[in-house]
């Protein structure tokens, strides 16, 4: 089953703790503090890969974690960076938060870090000062970011086949194309988007998509087609396929286009090839009696026979655009590479770790938000934790 929108939490790691350490060699009883700092927390990075078709991975594993940094250790030894994740997505994924569009990964290799990890904590050593020389506190790591995403995939297709349902969409990607689709005699044969590669005899390939047929009022929700419309919106040319032998292909050509224009989005500004279907089943050639500058050029054709398939398939190597004529995919100021910054979560304080326990710095905030990040920083029952003048047992 074809998959075009997911739902994933991201969490990136923890920084690790700075250590607490003196230091203590022979003939040295009473070394200075030599704590070292804890490594940075992982990265959460989403990468566009042109391997993909969907996004169903992401259908039975919606939460992934960054790796915690490693903590300082004594004789001023960092910790170790904790593990980013890179998750690999469609290329033509839109990452959204709530309604927000936040990256459009529109071509292959395109990156975008959806969560920093968190600073690891400063060791002991970097508080040493003239007048205190022998700070017994550390920090600990600063959680990584977090956010809940949505994916959403636009296919990035050459062209596109459109039509009303059994026009013949799937027979025609089935004879051009690689791709070998459900084929028969009843409307909504095609339930998802489909991928074909075309191959031309000097080497090149396009890239066609067939999505399931539209009737009236698709725009507005309607049969199946108003949920792929979206895969639409890249394609560089769409492909109006038109059965000859069901009413005027004039109307049934105006029936769609009206579905593109009330879509919007920009589809009815696409250039439009236009392929009369199963002329098999008419005595005469058909024409298709409209007058449009978006129409490039009609095809008479029989998918079922294969008549004018030939000529067809060579003419689309030709209508195609090249992709760096089309318009810009994203939205005016999202590079391929990019960090995104979740909402911060309004952190105003520091947890430190003494060698007594902990220590609360900065203005606290509530006791259950308190009480997780001092867990989240290693508490236990019966820690002491100093919070300003005022020393609790953590419970």
């Amino acid at each position: 089953m074809f998959h075009d929108r997911a739902r994933i939490r991201v969490q990136a790691g923890r920084g690790g703790d700075g250590a607490l350490s003196f230091r203590r060699e022979k003939h040295v009883p009473k070394g200075g503090p030599d704590g070292g700092d804890g490594g940075p927390g992982g990265d959460l990075a989403l990468v566009a890969d042109a391997d993909l078709r969907d996004l169903s991975r992401f259908r039975t594993s919606r939460l992934y974690k960054g790796g915690r940094g490693g903590s300082g250790g004594g004789s001023g030894k960092h910790g170790a960076a904790g593990e980013s994740v890179e998750l690999a997505v469609p290329a033509g994924t839109q990452v959204f938060e709530g309604e927000r569009l936040v990256a459009d990964l529109a071509s292959p290799g395109a990156r975008v870090v959806v969560a920093r990890g968190g600073s690891g904590g400063r060791g002991n050593r970097r508080f040493a000062t003239s007048v205190r020389q022998t700070p017994r506190f550390a920090e600990v790591g600063l959680p990584g970011e977090s956010a809940e995403l949505e994916l959403r995939l636009k296919l990035l297709a050459d062209a596109a086949l459109v039509g009303l349902p059994n026009a013949g969409k799937s027979s025609l990607l089935a004879r051009i194309s690689n791709a070998r689709p459900k084929v028969a005699s009843y409307p909504f044969t095609t339930l998802e988007p489909i991928l074909g590669t075309v191959d031309a005899p000097d080497g090149r390939q396009l890239t066609v998509a067939d999505v399931p047929g539209l009737i009236e009022g698709a725009s507005e929700g309607v049969g199946l087609g108003h949920e792929f419309l979206a895969h639409l919106e890249r394609a560089g040319l769409l492909v109006h396929v038109i059965d000859v032998g069901e009413d005027e292909p004039a109307e049934r050509w105006a029936t769609i286009d009206r579905e593109l224009a009330a879509y919007g989005a920009g589809l009815d500004a696409l250039p439009q090839v236009v392929v009369l279907n199963k002329i098999d089943l008419l005595p005469e050639p058909p024409e298709l009696g409209v007058e449009d500058e978006r129409i490039v050029a009609v095809y008479p054709i029989s998918a079922a026979t294969g008549a004018g398939v030939a000529e067809f398939r060579r003419g689309l190597f030709e209508h195609v655009p090249e992709r760096e004529a089309l318009p810009e995919a994203r939205p005016e100021g999202l590079a391929d590479f990019l960090v995104y910054r979740p909402k911060p979560r309004g952190k105003r304080f520091r947890i430190f770790r003494t060698d007594t326990g902990f220590r609360v710095m900065g203005r606290p905030p509530g006791d259950e938000e308190l009480a997780e990040a001092l867990r989240e920083a290693g508490a236990r029952k019966g820690d002491e934790v100093a919070i300003g003048d005022e020393l609790v047992e953590f419970a």
